[in-house]
């Protein structure tokens, strides 16, 4: 049996890299809150109860984190992309779900987010 609707989440990872448009944000990093949800099946690992049998979150967390401070995008929207491209470079990812929110971007507003989803198709990475 095998697990379609199994997932595994990375809630609240924290990176700081340079993110926005305007020239103020280009010379300063930023924080970013990244949220994602892989799809991924995880029967496997329920039963050998060993890392080499799913993804290893630290090491992908550091991914992550590296992608984004070198990417030092101008949109969140391109922050999630590249956070998707990430996550589906482990052909065990069937989909993932990404939440990027960035804080303090206008005055009066708490934060501003993008959730995408990407699916593995024919050909990715």
């Amino acid at each position: 049996m095998t697990g379609q609707d199994d997932r595994l989440e990375l809630c609240g990872l924290e990176v700081a890299c340079i993110i926005g448009d305007r020239p103020e944000e280009r010379l300063r990093e930023q924080r970013l809150m990244v949220d994602v949800s892989l799809s991924l099946d995880l029967s496997a690992v329920a039963g050998s109860d060993a890392l080499c049998d799913t993804v290893d979150y630290a090491a992908l967390t550091e991914t992550i984190r590296t992608a984004l401070r070198h990417a030092r995008c101008h949109m969140v929207e391109c922050a999630a992309d590249c956070v998707a491209r990430v996550c589906l470079a482990d052909s065990r990812v069937t989909a993932v779900r990404v939440r990027v929110e960035k804080s303090g971007a206008i005055s009066g507003l708490r934060a501003a987010a993008v959730q995408i989803t990407r699916k593995r198709t024919e050909g990715t990475l």
